[in-house]
């Protein structure tokens, strides 16, 4: 059968985090853009996600509000993954795609649809083990390249769909103030204690901002707060999206000083959308969404020097060009044709 018409399509979200996220959350961000761009294109979808969930696609809950705090509590995340598929199983869709984790893929033999699942992880020892063994268990789509060259051999790949964002709503100006920025979960896999010595280094003022989630207390209390003096070292917490797209928009440069394999990086685009060069480490997928000494600097990882010595080159970057390869690389529009296609090629195999 070839699917050239409207489809019927699930989209499953994990159950902790509200779609679209009020603060912390790059997946639920991802999911309610493509929910909308796919209704904006005739598609009827229907969203599993909490009931505080806000999206043009038919809503469908359990659980009536966001719970991040239960993060990983396993029996939250099999009732939402079981209501889903119960539900699923009465309506006819004509695909799932599941961005739920690990068990909607684990279970997925049990439910005759197909499915697709977007690999929204890394593939850490963890994640590798898992989907090693459910290699052909569904479609899978990867969000880079260079997370999908770290995944187990023979996986069943879909296609491949770059994360992306609403670029008019990200405000854009050539003129930046002078302070750095680091945003994001405060851990040490996005190299807040690297943003922090660079800063001191060069005798500029940093901006922190973003969520502390309980596992990452030790690291924030010995390795950033100590730092922290109000005036040079700035930590404003888990701050409102409007705070955080300001913050973006006057900011001399975006640090990224990262310590692990991020397979994409949503911060990065958001900083380019606003004309803010990125300076980043190379791990992951960094190399594919900053382009080296045009939307901003890409340093080999550890090097301080070499990361120091790229923030004072900012300058001589156009933060027009920054805006206009998002505006031609990562908007949502490009997101969602990408998913569609992959639909479409999946269910006529």
């Amino acid at each position: 059968m070839l699917y050239n018409a409207a489809m019927r399509i699930a989209q499953l979200a994990p159950p902790w985090i509200t779609v679209p996220p009020a603060g912390y959350g790059g997946t639920e961000w991802v999911v309610q853009q493509l929910c909308d761009g796919l209704v904006a294109n005739g598609h009827e979808v229907r969203l599993y996600a909490t009931g505080d969930s806000h999206t043009a696609a038919e809503l469908c809950a359990l659980f009536p509000a966001q719970m991040p705090d239960r993060i990983g509590v396993t029996p939250y995340d099999a009732r939402q993954v079981s209501f889903a598929f119960a539900d699923i199983e009465q309506s006819g869709f004509d695909l799932v795609h599941d961005h739920s984790g690990f068990l909607g893929v684990a279970f997925s033999r049990y439910l005759a649809t197909p499915m697709v699942h977007t690999v929204h992880c890394a593939f850490d020892e963890f994640a590798y083990g898992f989907y090693e063994q459910f290699a052909q268990e569904v479609g899978y789509i990867g969000i880079s390249e260079y997370q999908q060259s770290m995944a187990p051999p023979g996986m069943d790949w879909a296609g491949l769909a770059y994360n992306a964002i609403a670029v008019e709503q990200w405000p854009f100006t050539p003129e930046k103030d002078d302070y750095l920025l680091a945003f994001g979960r405060v851990c040490e896999a996005k190299g807040f204690h690297h943003s922090i010595e660079t800063a001191k280094r060069l005798g500029r003022k940093l901006i922190m901002a973003g969520v502390l989630q309980e596992p990452y207390r030790e690291y924030f209390e010995t390795q950033v707060a100590p730092h922290i003096d109000g005036d040079q070292i700035v930590y404003e917490g888990e701050v409102s999206d409007e705070r955080k797209r300001e913050l973006f928009e006057h900011a001399h440069a975006f640090l990224f000083p990262i310590t692990w394999p991020e397979p994409f990086g949503l911060v990065m685009i958001e900083a380019m959308a606003c004309g803010t060069p990125v300076v980043a480490m190379r791990q992951g997928s960094v190399p594919e969404v900053v382009d080296d000494g045009v939307t901003g600097f890409v340093v080999d990882a550890d090097d301080l020097d070499a990361f120091e010595a790229a923030v004072g080159r900012v300058g001589e970057l156009d933060p027009a060009v920054l805006r206009r390869t998002v505006e031609q690389r990562f908007t949502v529009e490009r997101m969602v044709a990408d998913y569609e296609a992959i639909y479409r090629r999946y269910l006529d195999r």
